[in-house]
């Protein structure tokens, strides 16, 4: 069977998205090619946002190739899945726009939340919950009840969903083939800013070592895919790599949840440090201490960004971080972490029980030392968060995504929004039906 895998062309226009809208590698599209190749199939991906195509551009090389499914996804990267963009404006169109005869694939946050809306919303054929990278394979042999996570519409146009989620088994996941992609086209280094001390470097890419997170904050958006804590083999990270340093690469970000966990990280900092290439990515300080955090100084680790959430134990508690260290610990070991790293960055979230005269007075002291704190800001209540849950008191409905975001929108009407965010962004009805 033939699949061609899109990666549309992103804008947020009106959204209240806070990712990043630079070009990201497609990795949920990159790794799932590698598994329909090895299952035998013909895969073409085009990432058209790298590319800069348009969608007459897409459809002339889907024309030449003539797939069997066509599979686009909902948001942008992985790394972006657990804080996407509310609207599926951009899927949407790119279904309609390619106009395609195949079967339509859509995967993604949003379908593994409200899975009837989101293929109601972009038209789809086929919703996989969770993560694709062996559930699409599987949609050209067997009967697609039995797929985990699929859902579609049967000869009557009743909806029918198979049962669980998609979870990929990581040490299948072997080095992502890049050799056919325009890596050089990949100038934006993630989580590089300018002044930072990394200003050097020129050609980024993302890599993803672990899947998952052993952690349950409430406001994270993991629970729907990307849950479980997993590790790929190094030796495929490593030949990755090596791969995209051939290529001229110089600064790679982990797109991991949470890069610091698993048995295999103190060995790949090691073979990092003997390599010509700088890393980013994000983590928790109690994962680290004085010794591993002298050992990211020699792996060439250029940016480090930890979720804090709170300057208090109470609220740590109330976010249910799991953090065993004081307040007094985390700053030691920031500070730390500052005097090896380039960038080190302590993010911050709006609780209760926070008093803002103390959390100012605990920025000022970490900006004095040269790491860079963000001001508090209310999370979004994604759909399949614990947060959704203790906001509106029940498992998410085929509403949610437009529950979620009234809400996000009536707590920030009076506030302003993050500086990265679109400061009068549209109602998500309207939002949606922008062309």
């Amino acid at each position: 069977m033939k699949y061609a895998l899109v990666n549309p062309r992103w804008g947020f226009a009106g959204s209240t998205y806070f990712g990043c809208s630079a070009p990201h590698f497609p990795l949920e599209l990159l790794s799932a090619r590698e598994m329909l190749r090895a299952a035998g199939h013909d895969v073409l991906l085009i990432d058209a946002l790298m590319e800069d195509l348009s969608a007459t551009e897409v459809r002339d090389r889907l024309d030449s190739f003539g797939e069997d499914f066509l599979v686009i996804p909902t948001a942008p990267s992985y790394l972006f899945w657990r804080c996407p963009q509310p609207e599926l404006r951009v899927p949407r169109q790119w279904i309609a726009a390619l106009g395609r005869v195949s079967q339509s694939v859509v995967i993604g946050p949003h379908g593994s939340a409200t899975p009837l809306a989101t293929m109601e919303k972009t038209r789809a054929d086929v919703v996989l919950r969770g993560e694709p990278d062996q559930t699409l394979p599987q949609l050209a042999i067997m009967p697609w009840e039995m797929i985990a996570g699929c859902c579609w519409r049967d000869a009557n146009g009743t909806f029918r969903m198979g049962q669980g989620l998609g979870v990929a088994d990581m040490r299948a996941i072997g080095p992502l083939d890049y050799s056919d992609y325009p890596i050089e086209r990949h100038s934006h280094r993630h989580h590089i800013f300018p002044g930072n001390g990394a200003d050097h470097l020129k050609l980024g890419a993302e890599v993803e070592f672990a899947r998952g997170c052993p952690y349950s904050c409430t406001f994270c958006n993991k629970t729907l895919f990307r849950n479980k804590f997993r590790e790929r083999e190094l030796s495929s990270v490593l030949a990755e790599i090596d791969q995209l340093i051939a290529r001229g690469v110089d600064y790679i970000y982990f797109i991991d949840e949470i890069f610091g966990v698993g048995k295999q990280v103190s060995v790949l900092l090691e073979e990092l440090a003997k390599r010509p290439v700088s890393i980013g990515f994000q983590s928790r300080i109690d994962l680290w201490n004085e010794e591993t955090l002298d050992l990211l100084g020699r792996a060439h680790c250029v940016s480090f960004e930890c979720g804090i959430e709170s300057i208090t134990e109470e609220g740590r508690e109330e976010l249910n971080k799991n953090c065993r260290l004081t307040t007094k610990r985390i700053g030691e070991l920031l500070i730390y972490a500052r005097r090896r790293i380039p960038w080190v960055q302590a993010n911050l979230i709006k609780t209760a029980k926070d008093d803002p005269t103390l959390v100012a007075e605990w920025q000022t002291r970490l900006k004095t030392e040269g790491v860079w704190v963000s001001e508090p800001v209310p999370m979004f209540p994604f759909p399949g968060s614990s947060l959704y849950v203790e906001t509106f008191g029940a498992q998410p409905d085929e509403a949610a995504w437009e529950r979620a975001h009234s809400f996000y929108l009536q707590l920030f009407a009076d506030k302003g929004y993050s500086d990265i965010q679109e400061q009068n962004p549209l109602p998500l009805g309207e939002l949606e039906c922008v062309s």
